[in-house]
């Protein structure tokens, strides 16, 4: 049977050595940040306080930084939220003090400074449970990529599963290394995220493969890297406009939806490029590297089975 003809014509797999060393260098880049700088934990993990104050007028952060410098809040985090108008500190955590402390003591510091300001929310976490919710969500990360390893091994034939496998490894390490190299708060929200960029990868991926073993069944006089070109070509159209209607969503969150979900949002962003950019640059790529066959996927012929069929 010949291949059927498609609406796009890409020679995908003729790059798949470029794609295969921007992806070392990205995934080692990756690496070398998290091992040297690691990521910068929001308050859900380290524990500690967030505070959030609006100025009546734009402020250098210099100046918030000397009002708390000779104060015991001298290890703050003072950055902007959004415009120069809206500040964040976040205070690591302060033995004998409370909530309501803390904000009255940054409030009278930030007033003694002359500034008009208005306090617009103050959170807590402590450090105990800041460390559980790091320990949990690590594990919780651990058990999905798991679960997912046991799933793809019992779904696909050995050589799929490597490559689907390296995927998600290539999409977590990577969407990790931008939030290390990028000092970008990786909190709660952003484990989410990347929980979900899990599933979105693999989905993809998923989508792919299906089509390469139902085209290696198919199509009899052709090579394996052409069955895995005419795939991806076939699910272009699909890739694409999941891909794209996702970002739009994303890109609402990210600009309308306010700094809370800023992170998410990017996390989410940076996942759903990567994914589909690994699917296609990654997995396939990975899986012809092992060599896959079409006699790989043929079912495997039981001796004596041609005899139950005998009259």
């Amino acid at each position: 049977m010949e291949m059927q003809k498609t609406r796009f014509n890409f020679d995908f797999m003729s790059k798949r050595k470029i794609g295969l060393v921007v992806s070392s260098l990205l995934i080692i880049m990756s690496i070398i940040s998290m091992s040297l700088e690691g990521l910068t934990f929001g308050i859900d993990f380290t524990g500690g306080t967030l505070i959030e104050v609006g100025y009546s007028e734009s402020v250098n952060l210099d100046t918030i930084r000397t009002s708390l410098s000779n104060s015991e809040f001298k290890d703050a985090i003072i950055q902007y939220f959004g415009s120069a108008n809206d500040v964040l500190i976040r205070i690591p955590p302060s033995e004998g003090l409370n909530n309501a402390d803390i904000s009255n003591k940054i409030l009278s510091l930030l007033e003694g400074a002359g500034a008009n300001i208005e306090m617009r929310r103050i959170e807590f976490v402590g450090p105990q449970v800041g460390e559980e919710l790091k320990d949990d969500g690590g594990l919780a990360m651990i058990y999905a990529l798991m679960g997912i390893f046991i799933y793809v091994a019992l779904r696909f034939q050995r050589r799929f599963a490597v490559g689907a496998i390296a995927a998600l490894v290539h999409d977590v390490l990577i969407t990790l290394g931008i939030f290390s190299i990028t000092h970008f708060d990786f909190d709660l929200t952003v484990l989410a995220a990347i929980l979900a960029v899990i599933g979105y990868s693999l989905n993809d991926t998923i989508v792919v493969f299906d089509r390469v073993r139902e085209n290696f069944h198919k199509v009899r006089e052709a090579t394996s890297v052409e069955i895995f070109n005419v795939s991806l070509n076939q699910t272009l159209s699909r890739t694409l406009v999941t891909s794209l209607t996702t970002l739009l969503v994303l890109a609402a969150l990210f600009i309308f939806g306010g700094e809370i979900i800023h992170s998410f949002a990017t996390a989410l962003i940076i996942g759903v490029l990567i994914g589909t950019y690994s699917s296609i640059f990654v997995a396939s790529p990975v899986t012809l590297a092992l060599g896959i066959t079409r006699e790989d996927l043929m079912p495997v012929q039981k001796e004596g089975a041609d005899l139950d069929t005998m009259p």
